[in-house]
């Protein structure tokens, strides 16, 4: 297992190098037969017939009282909240879309950044009803529950279904399997990369390049696969789903309510040139957010708060934001005027 994650380290190392011309050529040519397999299952599936009351009627492995289902819900809800975060990546390719010329290009533009964008949730929703199908489907067909979420066991079990060949069977969820990790990989190396890049050339002044800070990040999550994070990925999401949603809610506060009301700027400036290091707004509202949800995630505040703690992150985060750019009056947005340069 060692050797595999070495090996699938250098991989994604290897196209991530070559930029993001070729990490899009890789994406495009590959799309196909990852959407082939992705719905061939669900495709087979409905010619042999759902089991769409097996899903829908499934309690769960033990009986519980509706209180217990509230905070397994909030407990599930801070897993899903996790991904939300996907939805701010996808600037990473939507900052690639050409510049329309035409009325029917900005209306493709448009479309393509609605449903890129924000829309990525619907596509999200929609996976995660497809997933939590083949779940029950695993389960009906003896996996244990430990392993049911895996998604090789899941489309493992789905193939099987409908094709006799052991052989043929974990052929093609092997493909799909190395093409999904690969496309998920090779973003998150680069989008990975740029935010470590960004982040120390900021804080130390020095920029050794970007492929050094993409094998730092690629060590980082072979480190992590080493020690077993991917057991305990349910708490992790759960942990990290706190941080996401507070920086989601100060950002979303800035865009909603302070730009409207004149509490901040209303560009938005990205030059560091122009920039504090630090403006209170929203690093200040995120971690005192996290502050307070990973209080009520550990349980001060009682159990229901416990369960719905990355909610609250949302929300103490988003409140935050607009109170701090009150006080103090939105003056840590822009360090100086961009002044026009003189002709000449």
């Amino acid at each position: 297992l060692f050797l595999g994650y070495v090996l699938s380290s250098l991989v994604v190392i290897t196209l991530v190098t070559h930029g993001f011309s070729k990490i899009s050529a890789f994406q495009v040519w590959t799309q196909p037969l990852w959407i082939l397999l992705h719905i061939l299952p669900f495709v087979f599936l409905a010619f042999v017939g759902y089991d769409l009351e097996g899903w829908q009627s499934y309690q769960g492995e033990n009986e519980m009282p509706d209180t217990a289902r509230l905070l397994m819900f909030g407990a599930a809800s801070g897993v899903v909240f996790s991904l939300v975060a996907q939805i701010g990546e996808q600037v990473d390719f939507l900052r690639f879309l050409p510049e329309p010329k035409t009325r029917v290009e900005h209306r493709k533009w448009w479309t393509a950044l609605i449903m890129a964008g924000p829309g990525w949730s619907i596509l999200g929703v929609l996976k995660m009803l497809a997933g939590s199908y083949l779940v029950t489907l695993a389960l009906r067909e003896g996996v244990p529950v430990d392993d049911a979420t895996d998604p090789t066991r899941m489309y493992y079990v789905a193939f099987d279904q409908l094709i006799g060949s052991p052989g043929v069977v974990l052929f093609l969820t092997g493909i799909f399997v190395i093409l999904s990790q690969l496309k998920i990989n090779v973003t998150y190396a680069y989008a990975g990369s740029i935010a470590w890049s960004n982040f120390f050339s900021r804080l130390t002044q020095t920029h050794p390049g970007r492929v050094v800070w993409l094998v730092f990040n690629v060590g980082i999550a072979g480190m992590l696969m080493e020690l077993g994070v991917v057991t305990g990925l349910e708490h992790v999401l759960g942990v990290y789903s706190h941080v996401a949603l507070a920086w989601i809610g100060a950002l979303v506060a800035d865009l909603v309510v302070n730009k409207p009301l004149g509490l901040s700027p209303k560009g938005i400036e990205f030059r560091r040139a122009y920039l504090y290091d630090i403006n209170p707004v929203g690093l200040g509202s995120m971690i005192l957010a996290c502050i307070m949800a990973f209080l009520a995630y550990g349980g001060l505040f009682g159990e229901t708060l416990q369960a719905f703690s990355s909610a609250s992150a949302l929300a103490t985060s988003f409140d935050l934001a607009s109170l701090i750019a009150w006080a103090t009056g939105g003056a840590y947005y822009i360090a100086r005027p961009d002044e026009e340069m003189p002709e000449g």
